[in-house]
């Protein structure tokens, strides 16, 4: 079967002005051009632009369409790869809706969201930005400077969505008065620092100690904290402070 411009155009939703486009650049051709210079496409045809459209979902260049489509050897590679990608890129959006939705929950009653929670779902370029301003932070207070180009961003999701989940599990028990030495809070602790060396990240009941501490001499990390609760630093630090002595034994 084959089609006229009119006829893709009102199959696709693409415009005669973009199929004229993939043609000049020969991203897109015509199975054959009519003596009166009208271009038909046949079922091939539609099927790249298929492909083309998904890779133009995706944010692709032209340019680097044209070179996707050049190294598949075949349809099924091209969809099973578009199809990777687009799934992530959806798990991803659904991340960013929940944060806003969640971000427009704590807007509407005038309450600060926990700042581990305002960043899930961000991706690596997304994520610098977010950074920037604890980047400048720790570079004029400390002389310390964040490498924000060697960001793993799915590293970075999954460290921010336990971090949440930590200090939420806190905040929860400080609002419920549980004594820092209370077992439930020792085997918290445990969980999360085994969690901390599973992703690289080496601490042990001693540098936790160190990193709670950090968190109440530092303004900026301790308002993080005192943000999403009052008294969680020093909380954070009691905790800390008790399961390093129990653990020193």
């Amino acid at each position: 079967m084959e089609y006229t411009v009119k006829e893709v155009t009102e199959l696709t939703g693409t415009t005669v002005k973009t199929l004229h486009h993939y043609h000049k650049v020969a991203l897109l051709e015509p199975c054959r051009i009519t003596d009166a210079g009208y271009r038909i496409y046949g079922i091939k045809e539609l099927e790249r632009l298929q492909e083309i459209l998904f890779y133009r979902e995706l944010e692709f260049s032209l340019k680097d369409i044209m070179k996707a489509l050049k190294d598949e050897s075949n349809r099924i590679e091209t969809l099973k790869k578009q199809h990777k990608l687009l799934r992530e890129r959806s798990e991803r959006m659904d991340s960013i809706l929940k944060t806003i939705e969640e971000s427009i929950i704590f807007a509407e009653k005038g309450e600060n969201m926990d700042q581990s929670n305002l960043f899930k779902g961000l991706n690596k370029e997304e994520w610098k930005e977010a950074l920037s301003e604890q980047k400048e932070y720790l570079s004029k207070e400390y002389e310390f400077e964040m490498d924000t180009e060697a960001i793993d961003a799915d590293a970075l999701n999954e460290v921010s969505t336990e971090s949440e989940r930590f200090m939420n599990f806190l905040a929860n028990a400080l609002k419920d008065k549980w004594n820092p030495n209370d077992d439930r809070l020792e085997s918290e602790l445990s969980r999360h620092i085994e969690f901390l060396n599973s992703h690289d990240m080496p601490t042990d009941s001693k540098e936790l100690v160190e990193t709670a501490w950090f968190f109440i001499e530092d303004d900026f990390h301790r308002d993080m904290l005192e943000n999403q609760q009052t008294g969680l630093s020093y909380y954070f630090y009691t905790v800390a402070e008790m399961y390093a002595l129990k653990n020193s034994k």
